[in-house]
């Protein structure tokens, strides 16, 4: 067995509701052990026998077939994440404004020119950084409001991607450690 978390994408949000209490319940059901969530954003801290590319393919044929929408899944093992907050980028950010700092994860390793494509996007002092698989942006107004989209972000990477701020990187990370 083994320690991950999967972050799912878009749920909760314009109509794709996945409550937290029946992700956890259907992450059981998988034989996932161990399971908890944080926030109602699909975040997924669970023990499993399989590898994270398994744990990707099953829960999001499952939301699908239950929910009948695509939740893109990015799945990490414990090792992997405990690399992220170390390495990120912007340790000033991280620590005045962890909510305006995100860490993109994607299902598969970035492309090449991803951080230059998404920083060519970028506007008001938005900032793009890659460490590792992880690509940081800092968000000094907020995202909200920026020209950086999803959309943009997915096709400058080269595969579905899923954001969390710093300050959800670290619970995530001290909920793997529990």
């Amino acid at each position: 067995m083994g320690r991950m978390v999967a972050l799912l994408r878009a749920v909760n949000v314009g109509g794709r509701k996945l409550p937290m209490a029946e992700l956890r319940t259907l992450c059981g059901a998988l034989g996932w052990t161990d399971v908890a969530t944080y926030i109602q954003s699909g975040n997924v801290v669970f023990d499993a026998d399989c590898t994270p590319a398994e744990a990707e393919t099953t829960l999001e044929g499952r939301i699908a077939s239950l929910y009948g929408y695509e939740a893109p899944t990015v799945v990490r093992t414990a090792r992997q994440w405990a690399a992220y907050a170390p390495a990120c980028p912007f340790p000033e950010e991280a620590i005045a404004t962890p909510n305006y700092l995100l860490l993109l994860v994607s299902k598969r390793p970035p492309v090449a020119a991803a951080v230059d494509a998404i920083q060519a996007r970028a506007a008001a002092g938005e900032q793009v950084r890659q460490s590792g698989d992880g690509i940081w942006i800092h968000f000094p107004n907020g995202s909200g409001t920026s020209k950086i989209t999803p959309t943009i972000i997915d096709r400058a990477i080269g595969s579905p991607a899923t954001s969390r701020n710093y300050r959800t990187v670290v619970t995530l990370q001290e909920m793997l450690e529990t």
